[in-house]
């Protein structure tokens, strides 16, 4: 009988009240914070699937290298192979750094960004196509050139808005360089 009056009371109590409303209130915020990872994991997936996809994409229609293959190249030209999968690294490291400025609001608070960013992702589509493919090793170093040159412009507007994405776009750069260094190099074969 004694038991059932000490749990009759709790129910009573108004500390036992608070007690409750509280766990509902920490189940309601553990359910917001969970939808928000969900969100952001979504985001962030389609944020690198997109430009791996161009790329991809790209490396299917024009990544045979034909032109590219029959060439005598120097030692340290890397091989078709090494070439994609630098793409492809480049293509998901920007699509990840695109992503932490899109997290913090980066895009509305420097719209250059976005266009650098978009700029970026044209240059590295047109690249294939236009050495591998056409073996247009002139309009192939300019790709490329412009292609460094948004790479620091991305560099630098993402770094405004989280330096973690602006750094991670540098071994994009180091990608792009290298590009053009093989570029200038063709020029001359």
């Amino acid at each position: 009988m004694e038991s059932q009056n000490l749990k009759h009371r709790s129910r009573d109590d108004p500390r036992f009240a608070t007690t409750t409303s509280n766990e509902k209130n920490r189940a309601n915020r553990r359910e917001k914070r969970m939808a928000m990872a969900k969100r952001g994991l979504r985001s962030l997936v389609i944020a690198v699937s997109f430009p791996l996809s161009l790329t991809l994409l790209n490396i299917y229609l024009f990544g045979s290298g034909r032109g590219y293959a029959s060439l005598a190249k120097p030692f340290w030209f890397p091989p078709l192979w090494l070439l994609h999968t630098g793409c492809l690294a480049s293509s998901f490291v920007m699509g990840l750094s695109a992503w932490f400025v899109w997290v913090e609001g980066g895009f509305h608070v420097k719209p250059t960004a976005l266009s650098l960013y978009l700029g970026y992702l044209g240059l590295s589509m047109a690249w294939h196509p236009t050495v591998l493919w056409m073996g247009a090793s002139w309009a192939g170093l300019l790709v490329s050139l412009a292609m460094v040159g948004t790479l620091v412009g991305c560099s630098r507007d993402f770094g405004k808005v989280n330096p973690i994405a602006g750094n991670s776009v540098m071994p994009c750069l180091a990608w792009a360089a290298f590009l053009a260094t093989v570029n200038l190099k063709l020029v001359f074969l």
